[in-house]
């Protein structure tokens, strides 16, 4: 009987997983399909728009409980977005080929093959221009990003040497909104405007100038402090003074003299290798890089916007169960607005390539993301239980993934929640958008971002929370761990770092990350940055090296706990605090601080309220003294500060090849040091998919002389 019972548990068991596989419905596509048939394997279907519409047209079958989509290797032309909304209301996977080629949906065109026209010139006509009104600001070459011509020429700026503001509404419309204004400004040196810019510019109802060959003005893009404004150039006298016109600038942020700028889209400026120009007439013409023959390059032409848009109508009716598995998303555009793009501090305001609103249970696993004018990922409204793994996302024109909005809904309900963000490489980002961040989190909670490779963006690689000072925010119980993050700012901006945290984020954890090569233009390029009201947040357990202005920097907060880290060999300052408070803003112990070069700590340090004690710090240069801004250690003991802390060599096994392993075992127990193993941090995962987060040798060597470059000009803080 007992035998008999278990056989009978045993079929029901193998039934129900048979009628479960039974309930999914299998829909094929392939890149020479047809919409107009049914989904099978011998009748394939030929987008994802397509097999979205037939399950639709099959989910009312009561016997289906979901859809797997298999996509066929090869490539599928996609100039619109996949939109999915609440029409479709059970699970659908899309599975992309598990073969050696991969599952591309593409987003451009490809043109026709050049045309030399002289030795170090080529061109190719674009007919769609002149026939469909065709625009783009980007064009890649065999995969690569190619660059408009632009003044001066790529990785240098221009400097200003006066600015005129001329208000043409003055009326202060809130925070995010100032009145409108005309910018004369005066450069350093001229910029080589073609003679067609060279236009009268009378009053406000005055035509806009326009290239006579070059498709579209030419337009400025201002760097300032932590931000850059792009604005389209209205005029340019005989004397070399530009006029621009648009929103102004927010007056904490303005473009001044310590302002840096670069031109582009003027056939003056095409004088560099991989430099390119589009025509009124529809020529593209292009200044082929060493190496490049016309019969071995490919020219690819971003269309499409987007690739993917979610969008449920509210928390009560989502759009819920959507996988995409193995797909690579390339080639999308950006087009500048013709007012230009308005000061927005990471980014914050630019779309995403793929973005989901009231959704639900969205996944991307082992997918890639290149390409692009716009960023990544942006689960933004209304988002919940959602992730991002294994994912490449690279070569983007802003951010890489986004999550939750910079408005705090009265609804609490439309706040998004719980998602999680691991094991991706995200790396070379901010190309339209400089200000990008890697992954920013808004006003969200519960929320992961661990063991991802963030690299070569211009400006920070983790952002948490969107609220300055100490109002309500959202942003609680956050987790940034075991993230690698390194070779960031490119000294383009300031204010910024690794992990930048903003106002009240009781519960959120930043530990276990290796931060290192962080270097901003003037202040700035921290590896950890508490800024405005960071409060209740754990740092723990963090490597943090050559960095510019600190491992550690907290603008103002309270209740932060900073212990067990390595901060090691900054480049200018070891540790920063600004702002003095009446509260504790900080418990500083259990840290190792070791260093050659510049100061031990800075800016307001010995002043700011925090409880300091059981660390370790160490010079390698026995002719410094470790002094706490003017302060010997003796005397900041007095002061009640460090009391048992040490001066000690914490005997890194070898610093020069990036091991920090303390040796030093008198030293740790002394402070009460716990070692991690910080070689967990990034990726995991094959050997291949740990490699593939490797910068390139010339990238690292490219960083490295910049630092160099710019330590010997010492350029001063903002």
């Amino acid at each position: 009987m007992k035998i008999r019972f278990i056989i009978l548990i045993i079929a029901a068991t193998l039934w129900q997983s048979l009628t479960a596989v039974a309930a999914v419905r299998e829909l094929y596509v392939s890149p020479t399909g047809n919409d107009s048939n049914i989904g099978s394997v011998k009748e394939p279907l030929l987008t994802l728009q397509g097999a979205v519409a037939r399950a639709v047209a099959l989910q009312e079958d009561a016997a289906i409980d979901g859809f797997v989509v298999n996509l066929a290797a090869g490539t599928y032309t996609q100039y619109e977005a996949l939109e999915i909304d609440t029409s479709l209301h059970k699970p659908i996977e899309f599975r992309g080929s598990n073969t050696a080629e991969r599952t591309t949906i593409s987003g451009a065109m490809q043109a026709e093959r050049f045309t030399a026209v002289e030795d170090n010139l080529w061109r190719v006509r674009i007919p769609e221009v002149v026939r469909y009104g065709l625009r783009f600001e980007q064009i890649y070459i065999n995969g690569e990003r190619r660059f408009r011509a632009q003044s001066p020429n790529r990785g240098e700026f221009a400097g200003i040497k006066q600015v005129k503001h001329i208000p043409i509404d003055s009326t202060n419309l809130g925070r995010d909104i100032y009145g409108w204004e005309v910018l004369n400004i005066t450069p350093n040196n001229p910029i080589p405007f073609g003679n067609e810019c060279r236009t009268q510019y009378i009053g406000e109802d005055a035509p806009s100038s326009k290239n006579k060959e070059a498709l579209g003005q030419p337009l400025i893009t201002f760097f300032h402090k932590w931000d850059t404004t792009r604005r389209p150039l209205l005029h340019v006298d005989s004397c070399g003074v530009m006029t621009i016109a648009g929103r102004g600038v927010y007056p904490w942020n303005t473009i001044d003299t310590r302002s840096r700028f670069f031109a582009e889209n003027d056939f003056n400026f095409l004088d560099a290798e991989g430099e390119w120009i589009l025509s009124e007439d529809g020529w593209l013409y292009y200044i082929p890089c060493d190496g490049e023959s016309i019969e071995n390059t490919v020219c690819h032409i971003p269309i499409a916007q987007q690739f993917i848009k979610i969008n449920g109508e509210s928390i009560e009716q989502q759009v819920e169960g959507i996988t995409f598995n193995n797909i690579d998303f390339t080639y999308a555009s950006y087009l500048t607005p013709n007012e230009g793009n308005v000061q927005m501090q990471a980014a914050a305001g630019i779309g995403t390539v793929v973005e989901a609103n009231f959704a639900r249970n969205i996944h991307f696993a082992d997918c890639t993301i290149a390409h692009t004018g716009l960023g990544g990922v942006w689960f933004k409204r209304g988002c919940s239980d959602c992730s991002v793994e294994r994912c490449h996302i690279y070569d983007v024109g802003a951010s890489g993934v986004k999550i939750g909005e910079s408005t705090i809904r009265d609804n609490r309900a439309e706040i998004t929640h719980h998602i999680k963000v691991d094991n991706n490489i995200i790396q070379h980002g901010g190309f339209v958008f400089p200000c990008a961040v890697g992954v920013i989190i808004f006003h969200s909670s519960d929320n992961q971002v661990t063991h991802n490779d963030i690299a070569d963006f211009r400006y920070t690689g983790v952002s948490v929370g969107w609220n300055w000072g100490y109002g309500y925010s959202p942003a609680k119980r956050n987790i940034v761990e075991y993230n690698h993050i390194h070779h960031l700012g490119w000294a383009q901006l300031s204010d910024m770092g690794g992990v930048y945290t903003l106002g009240m984020s009781e519960g959120t954890s930043v530990s276990n990350n290796v931060l290192h090569d962080i270097y901003s233009l003037y202040y700035g390029g921290w590896g950890l940055y508490t800024d405005e009201g960071s409060t209740g947040i754990r740092i723990e357990n963090n490597l943090v090296y050559n960095c510019k202005s600190g491992g550690f920097h907290q603008h103002y907060g309270k209740d932060n706990i900073v212990r067990n880290n390595i901060f090691a060999g900054q480049i200018r300052t070891q540790l920063e605090a600004s702002r003095v408070e009446e509260h504790l803003s900080f418990e500083f112990s259990n840290n190792i601080i070791y260093y050659s070069k510049g100061v031990m700590c800075g800016i307001n340090w010995a002043n700011v309220g925090h409880k300091s004690d059981y660390n370790c710090y160490f010079c390698t240069d026995s002719e410094k003294k470790i002094e706490f801004q003017g302060i010997s250690f003796d005397e900041w003991q007095k002061k009640g500060q460090d009391v048992n802390s040490v001066i000690a060599d914490p005997q890194f096994a070898d610093v020069a090849a990036g091991n920090f392993t303390p040796k030093n075992k008198a030293m740790l127990k002394k402070i009460g040091f716990k070692p991690f193993d910080y070689s967990k941090a990034g990726v995991y995962g094959s050997k291949a998919w740990r490699q593939k987060a490797e910068l390139s040798k010339e990238q690292k060597e490219a960083f490295d002389k910049l630092v160099d470059d710019y330590e010997k000009e010492m350029i001063t803080d903002w």
